[in-house]
C-alpha cells in the first residue's frame, strides 16, 4: 500500500510540475519542486548571471555521499551538474555529507559541507571545505581534514552558512543541537582566527533555535535566519531576528515558513536569493510532499519572500506553481 501511495504521490508531484511551468502561455513558472529528485537543505546562490542551488542527496546517511549542483538563467530552466564532490575525494568523510554553505573569494569557489554526523569529539567529522575554479566543480577537499571538528558550546559541527561582510570579514554561522556558533574565517578559508576580543568562539542561539542559519543584509540591517523543530518531522519551519549587528543579539520576532497538509510538511532548511536588479526577494527550501511517507523524501521548492512597510518579512505562502521566470 505505501509503494502504491508513494507511486501516486511522484506521479502527482510530476504532473504538478510540469503543469505549473506552463501555467499560461505569457508566463513560464518554476514549478514547485523545481527540479526532479530528493534534495534538501538548499543553498541558493547568485554567481555571475546565473542562479545556482547547492542542495543535499536527501536519502539514508549511508548513501548520502555525494552532492550535485544545479544552475538556471531564470528560475525556470535548471542544469543538473551531476557529483561535483563525493567522498572519494574527502577522504576523512564517511557517510552523511550534506548542508552546503558557498561562496566566491579571489576567482575561487569554496564549497562548505557537514559530514560523519559526529556525536563527540573522539570522531573525525565535522564542517569541512572545498574549492574549485568553476561554480560546477569539481570540487577538491581543500584540508584533507575538517575545517571544524570540535564540539563547542554544545553545538554539533554542522550546517556552516557563510556571510561576507566585507572583503576581510567573512563570518561563519554553524551548528547543530539546539546550539548557534559563529567564527571568523581566515583570508583563505584553511582555519579561523580570533575576533578582536580573542575569542574564538561566540554562541549567538536565539530563542527556539535548532540549526539551519542564514543571514543576508537589508536597508542596514542584519537578517538571521534559522530552523526550528525536528527536521524528520512535519513540524520543521523557519523564524527570525533583526540585528543591528553581525553578531546579534538576535532576538526572535516569528515564524514565516511552515507547514501547509494541503501542500507539504517538514519545510524549513532554507537559503535567500536576492535580484538586485528588479529587488525580488526568493526563500529557496525543502519540503515533504503529501503523502508523507518517507524521513528522506524532500524536495527543492522556491517560493517569493516579501517585505511589509516596516521591514518585517512576510509569512511565506507555499504553493505549487513556484515562481515565474525572472533573469538576471
Amino acid at each position: 500500500m505505501k509503494k502504491i501511495l508513494f507511486m501516486l504521490a511522484g506521479a502527482m508531484l510530476l504532473s504538478a510540475c510540469v503543469n505549473n511551468k506552463e501555467k499560461n502561455d505569457a508566463v513560464q513558472y518554476s514549478g514547485n519542486p523545481i527540479f526532479e529528485g530528493w534534495y534538501a537543505d538548499p543553498e541558493a546562490i547568485v554567481y555571475d548571471d546565473q542562479y545556482w542551488i547547492f542542495p543535499t542527496y536527501s536519502d539514508l546517511y549511508e548513501k548520502q555521499v555525494f552532492f550535485d549542483c544545479f544552475s538556471s538563467p531564470d528560475l525556470v530552466n535548471w542544469t543538473k551538474h551531476e557529483n561535483i564532490l563525493d567522498t572519494a575525494e574527502v577522504k576523512w568523510a564517511k557517510i552523511a555529507m550534506w548542508a552546503p554553505g558557498v561562496i566566491e573569494k579571489d576567482g575561487k569557489y569554496y564549497f562548505f559541507f557537514a559530514a560523519n554526523d559526529i556525536q563527540n569529539e573522539d570522531e573525525t567529522g565535522g564542517i569541512g571545505v572545498a574549492v574549485s575554479d568553476r561554480p560546477e566543480g569539481p570540487y577538491k577537499d581543500l584540508l584533507g581534514k575538517p575545517l571544524i571538528n570540535e564540539i563547542v558550546n554544545g553545538a554539533q559541527p554542522i550546517d556552516q552558512f557563510v556571510y561576507k561582510e566585507n572583503d576581510s570579514t567573512y563570518y561563519m554561522f554553524y551548528g547543530g543541537w539546539r546550539h548557534c556558533n559563529v567564527v571568523l574565517l581566515n583570508n583563505d578559508f584553511t582555519g579561523i582566527r580570533p575576533f578582536p576580543d580573542g575569542e574564538l568562539y561566540k554562541e549567538v542561539t536565539p530563542q527556539n533555535y535548532v540549526e539551519g542559519p542564514f543571514m543576508f543584509k537589508k536597508d542596514g540591517k542584519y537578517y538571521f535566519m534559522w530552523s526550528e523543530g525536528g527536521w524528520g518531522g512535519p513540524d520543521y519551519k523557519v523564524a527570525y531576528a533583526i540585528a543591528d549587528n553581525p553578531l546579534g543579539p538576535f532576538e526572535r520576532i516569528g515564524t514565516i515558513l511552515e507547514q501547509d497538509p494541503e501542500i507539504a510538511t517538514g519545510a524549513g532548511h532554507h537559503s535567500i536569493i536576492h535580484n538586485l536588479k528588479n529587488d525580488d526577494w526568493y526563500i529557496v527550501y525543502h519540503r515533504r510532499p503529501e503523502p508523507n511517507i518517507h524521513r528522506d523524501h524532500r524536495v527543492t521548492c522556491i517560493d517569493k519572500m516579501e517585505f511589509d512597510e516596516n521591514g518585517y518579512i512576510k509569512p511565506v505562502e507555499m504553493t505549487f506553481e513556484g515562481v515565474a521566470a525572472n533573469p538576471l
